[in-house]
């Protein structure tokens, strides 16, 4: 699509909700609307025309439209992607109200960027939709938040300054979420309980998150990689204790369909791994062995249908929630990649960092997704890939760490 064909650049869907209000007040206070065209999307006219009303007043927007639509109509849907050059969609969980978008924006030819973990959804789209959006060169991006924009960026980062600077990828790469503060909303957590519904249910699910490779493409999912860590371990890079993180199922293989993606630049026996890091000595072994616990027992209340749906009814914040004003701005977050290479003149070490000042689950994830959308608006894109159901790294690239730097996050990449 063109932007003559088009009455917005970029449409918020599910503006009203908690992340989507956050994407939205980014984009309308960052962007003069002489420069982009922002739309406000959702089922209530009434809510949206008041977060219309609110967000003019915090910028320069003469008016902001709203387009109405609802996520179980795929004729209304389909409308609203027509109107539009992106979608930046808050729509969640995914597994319930995505599809339908998803088809949608292929058929409109309208790019669209996400915030789903949900890993089982996404290898539905990728069965279901990759050739097509191939076809219809149009860029399908998941996950352009928290989850997995800092660990599949980092890693591509990291890859291109070691192929720049010694002219080979790592082999190897860890992944370190070495700090972070901030709120969990009703819609993550609620995101959460429906991958672990659907493993319940559907084998394919199951398989998808036993299978460390199960975004790849058809055929290709196998490799060395044996899964996530699931219990503390001495760090071979930094001598220090590691945790399990609670992140590692989506955003390793998510970094492992970058790789495939992208043809396998970092060779098809290169290995990643995501973790927590502690210290070093008893206390940091201790720390390990507390969060391995948590997670392990918060992972077995997940999968217990009783215990999931107990806490989803009378525990979890209801969807369309999140953290208060105060929790977000005391946020922060750094996620540190640091990866291993051999060249003919021996080994080397490099790392890559992105962080900010921000809380990692919704200050930073609207800014994320919110220039995502923006690197898919203007072409912004390193990537042999015109469509496809694609990652961040595939499907935009290194540009999307410059916009994140314009933005306030800190993102580099050097030699360790």
């Amino acid at each position: 699509m063109s932007s003559t064909t088009s009455k917005y650049d970029i449409v918020v869907w599910g503006a009203t909700g908690f992340a989507g209000r956050l994407v939205a007040e980014h984009l309308t206070s960052h962007y003069p609307a002489a420069e982009l065209s922002v739309a406000l999307g959702g089922r209530n006219k009434s809510k949206l025309r008041r977060l219309a009303a609110e967000l003019t007043g915090e910028s320069d927007q003469a008016e902001i439209p709203i387009v109405v639509g609802d996520a179980t109509d795929p004729a209304s849907l389909r409308e609203m992607a027509a109107q539009t050059e992106v979608v930046c969609t808050t729509v969640g969980p995914y597994t319930t109200y995505g599809t339908a978008l998803v088809e949608a924006c292929i058929e409109a030819g309208t790019e669209y960027c996400d915030l789903t973990g949900e890993i089982n959804w996404v290898r539905e789209m990728i069965d279901r939709y990759h050739d097509e959006a191939m076809a219809a060169d149009v860029k399908i991006v998941h996950s352009c938040g928290f989850d997995s924009i800092p660990a599949d960026l980092g890693v591509k980062l990291l890859q291109s300054y070691a192929v720049e600077e010694f002219g080979d990828p790592c082999e190897f790469v860890q992944i370190y979420l070495e700090d972070g503060e901030g709120g969990v909303s009703g819609g993550t957590l609620a995101s959460a309980a429906e991958l672990f519904e659907a493993a319940a249910t559907d084998p394919i699910a199951r398989e998808t998150l036993s299978n460390p490779y199960s975004l790849a493409p058809p055929g290709e999912r196998h490799g060395v990689d044996t899964g996530e860590q699931r219990r503390p371990q001495r760090d071979s890079i930094r001598s220090i204790w590691t945790a399990p993180s609670p992140m590692a199922a989506v955003n390793e293989r998510v970094i492992r369909r970058s790789n495939a993606l992208l043809a396998y630049p970092w060779g098809r026996e290169f290995r990643c791994t995501e973790v927590i890091p502690t210290s070093a000595g008893i206390s940091g072994a201790a720390a390990a062995g507390g969060i391995a616990l948590g997670l392990g027992v918060g992972t077995a209340a997940m999968k217990s249908r009783l215990l999931r749906r107990g806490l989803r009814r009378f525990v979890f914040p209801e969807p369309g929630t999140g953290p208060s004003k105060a929790e977000m701005e005391s946020g922060h977050f750094s996620v540190r990649v640091i990866g291993r290479g051999t060249t003919t003149d021996g080994p080397f070490t490099v790392t890559s960092e992105i962080g900010a000042e921000l809380d990692p689950g919704y200050g930073a994830t609207a800014r994320m997704l919110g220039e995502a959308g923006m690197c898919l608006l203007r072409g912004e894109t390193e990537s042999p890939l015109d469509g496809g159901i694609l990652t961040p790294a595939s499907g935009i690239g290194d540009p999307l760490g410059d916009r994140l730097r314009d933005v306030g996050f800190a993102v580099t990449a050097g030699e360790w």
